[in-house]
């Protein structure tokens, strides 16, 4: 995602509101100053129009936000965004007119609004809206064709003739905001004046560099296997990919149809997860988040002291490096329940080579560990305090990483973040559990925990990320609250 998309996409909306909110004005005063609909007149008094108009306008945003049309990708169909403009305006319009008859006396007792105004306010808000988005958009391509703003780098995945694809091409060009400037294929096509990436390894190279924005696969000599590694790539390093032909078989889910200029391509989305749906559910994640640390604050405050009367000399807090999206690496924290003389302590300066805490604890996974794979579970630890024996049971370590949720280091509900050692075990298909941030609970946790092999663990979350919902947000939320509570 481009700066300058973002930026385009979040304009939309201050120029929304007031659109909306001073067509309630300008329909007031059409239907004092003119008769173009010969009824008796009806009009109202500003004070009170100020309120309709704030509380409706907030309708309007809250409704073409959680329907798209706030989208931050720049090469959707500009038509279609105009047709769903209309399509939710009457939505809204149907809102409002039940509404605001409905809800007289029960949420409000200022005045009626004549209807007029109302009808007035839905062609003005229509028109204004359409007229900004098409000014943005005008402009956004302006800036892009004069190379003002970069360009995005494309990447072809093709084996066909330059003649069999020069139609694509130069409709590609003319859109003025694509760089197609790189070609790869198992095979060198001596036809094509782009620059050839060869082979299945430096194309993944190309890619994990962020070299490319986005990838157009038409066709190539790659292998299922070397095409499925491609598409791994680029849904863990954020690269848009999309596809010409059907033919594409690794997978099929979470597609949808676009537009690169004039020509229908399919795109493979990595979650639903995306565009405004991250806001609200980022939102979400500081309310709750906030709120929780309110209310148990005399519970965490508690485990606090007693962790520090139990070791005085020592950390409340134990911050552990993990990984998080995009491979960056960030501390967690949690109430420390080792003693400290076995604590890890990479997060404090000290490295590990000199570290002799991480020594005894390979031969603790060595011996005792109940789980297989990257991940590690020591039965019966002897590193634990006295206090920790019981708090353990209901996952209170963690509280603190209520703290992480709102520096934005992680969130409510996802995948777990692992520590460097245990990333670097993963196989490629599951490094898409840092594509995205890592989370407070998430589906493997409430569906089976620890009891579960890594392998089983990835599939669950990589579900969950190809399946978001704010629905399956709350059922694990629910679920991680009853199995603190009944340890099952």
């Amino acid at each position: 995602m481009k700066q300058h998309e973002l930026t385009f996409s979040i304009i939309k909306i201050p120029f929304d509101f007031f659109v909306i909110y001073f067509s309630f004005f300008i329909a007031k005063e059409i239907r004092i100053s003119s008769d173009l609909i010969p009824l008796p007149l009806q009009t109202i008094d500003n004070t009170y129009l100020q309120g309709f108009a704030f509380m409706w306008a907030l309708l309007y945003i809250s409704l073409f936000a959680s329907h798209k049309l706030y989208n931050l990708k720049i090469t959707h169909s500009k038509i279609q965004e105009v047709l769903d403009i209309l399509r939710y305006w009457i939505y809204w319009f149907l809102f409002f007119s039940v509404g605001v008859y409905l809800w007289n006396w029960i949420f409000y007792s200022w005045t009626e609004i004549p209807r007029l105004i109302i009808l007035f306010t839905t062609f003005l808000g229509i028109s204004g809206s359409i007229i900004i988005r098409l000014l943005l958009n005008i402009l956004h391509r302006y800036l892009l064709q004069k190379w003002k703003i970069p360009k995005r780098n494309l990447l072809l995945i093709s084996n066909k003739s330059l003649t069999s694809i020069t139609e694509l091409l130069q409709d590609i060009e003319s859109s003025k905001i694509y760089n197609i400037i790189w070609y790869s294929n198992s095979k060198k096509n001596h036809d094509y004046s782009l620059k050839y990436i060869w082979g299945i390894d430096k194309t993944l190279n190309y890619i994990s560099k962020y070299k490319c924005n986005e990838i157009l696969y038409i066709d190539s000599d790659f292998s299922k296997k070397d095409l499925y590694k491609i598409w791994e790539h680029s849904r863990i390093f954020g690269t848009r990919y999309r596809y010409v032909t059907n033919n594409f078989d690794v997978t099929k889910t979470n597609t949808s149809l676009s537009l690169i200029n004039r020509t229908p391509v399919i795109e493979i989305e990595n979650t639903p997860l995306d565009n405004w749906w991250r806001v609200w559910k980022r939102i979400f994640d500081i309310v709750i988040s906030s709120s929780i640390l309110v209310i148990f604050s005399p519970i965490w405050l508690l485990i606090a002291l007693l962790i520090k009367i139990d070791e005085p000399s020592a950390p409340v807090v134990y911050k552990n490096r993990r990984i998080w999206q995009n491979w960056n690496i960030f501390n967690c924290y949690k109430f420390r329940y080792l003693k400290w003389e076995y604590c890890i302590k990479e997060s404090y300066g000290t490295n590990n080579i000199d570290d002799p805490a991480i020594e005894y604890e390979k031969k603790l996974i060595k011996k005792w560990s109940i789980r297989q794979g990257p991940l590690y579970k020591i039965a019966q630890d002897p590193r634990k305090t006295k206090i920790w024996t019981y708090l353990e049971k209901r996952s209170l370590d963690e509280i603190p990483q209520l703290f992480n949720i709102l520096r934005w280091e992680m969130s409510l509900v996802w995948p777990r973040p692992h520590q460097p050692r245990e990333v670097e075990k993963y196989e490629q298909y599951q490094q898409r559990l840092l594509t995205v941030k890592p989370w407070l609970t998430g589906m493997a946790q409430v569906n089976g925990r620890e009891k579960n092999n890594f392998a089983l663990e990835a599939k669950l979350d990589i579900f969950y990320i190809e399946n978001w919902s704010f629905l399956l947000d709350f059922k694990i939320l629910l679920k991680t609250f009853v199995i603190i509570l009944t340890r099952k």
